[in-house]
């Protein structure tokens, strides 16, 4: 498996523990918001204001959705003449994702506070890191964490930021940071995928020690991890290869 499949495996991973995380929130938020609409109104004079803040919610929702279509747009040559097209398609990936980060952006930049706002930033997070560009998804996911705090977003930006820097070389505050993340008792992100991402980051920082007691743990505290069988497996890798 070559450099650039092994950045595409582990994105794939972020984005798996951030559905995780954001499986686990879903339900919060919603209550949270129904006690918030339920205040607002009972302010009567205040059903203006939130009239005015919903419709900027919508604004903001709709930009994001577009920017959504733009990252699943197909991969491939234009629709034929004559055909009509299904929706946009870029030569390649990469175009595609240059495309879907500046939608990301512009969302961001013009709704900052909206909780579309933020994800659209950590969109653009992930998509610059997607494209190679750690040191700059650094600064976004900087930016949800000043934002949102201790919510979802910002903790999947702590994940992010720490993969940033691993990304970027900067292995001992990526590993202080994933250690972090990973002893919260009352985080939103699990710990296991937390760990492996550790684990992974001690293999990339020439600490094979560190690696292989991490690798075991998973193995060891969480037998029905989905990362289970890849500690294993990794785990026996990093043994063979230090004997």
């Amino acid at each position: 498996m070559n450099r650039a499949q092994r950045h595409h495996l582990k994105e794939n991973e972020l984005e798996r523990l951030a559905a995780q995380a954001r499986e686990t929130m879903e339900a919060r938020r919603r209550e949270i918001l129904a006690a918030v609409v339920a205040i607002v109104v009972l302010g009567g004079g205040a059903l203006g204001y939130y009239g005015w803040q919903q419709r900027g919610e919508g604004r903001a929702h709709a930009a994001l959705a577009e920017a959504l279509t733009i990252e699943a747009a197909r991969i491939g040559p234009p629709a034929a003449p004559g055909t009509v097209a299904p929706g946009p398609s870029f030569p390649t990936e990469r175009e595609r994702s240059q495309a879907a980060l500046e939608k990301f952006k512009a969302v961001a930049d013009q709704y900052p506070d909206s909780d579309a706002g933020i994800f659209a930033r950590y969109k653009q997070a992930t998509t610059q890191m997607l494209l190679g560009a750690p040191a700059e998804a650094a600064t976004a996911y900087q930016d949800v964490m000043q934002r949102d705090g201790d919510g979802v977003y910002g903790q999947m930006a702590q994940l992010g930021l720490a993969e940033a820097h691993a990304r970027s070389g900067q292995y001992d505050q990526a590993i202080d940071a994933f250690k972090k993340l990973s002893a919260r008792t009352d985080g939103t992100l699990p710990v296991d995928g937390v760990l492996m991402q550790l684990a992974r980051t001690y293999v990339q920082a020439g600490k094979p020690t560190e690696a292989q007691q991490t690798f075991n743990r998973i193995v060891q505290e969480f037998p029905e991890s989905p990362f289970n069988a890849q500690a294993k497996q990794e785990g026996e890798a990093l043994k063979k290869a230090s004997t």
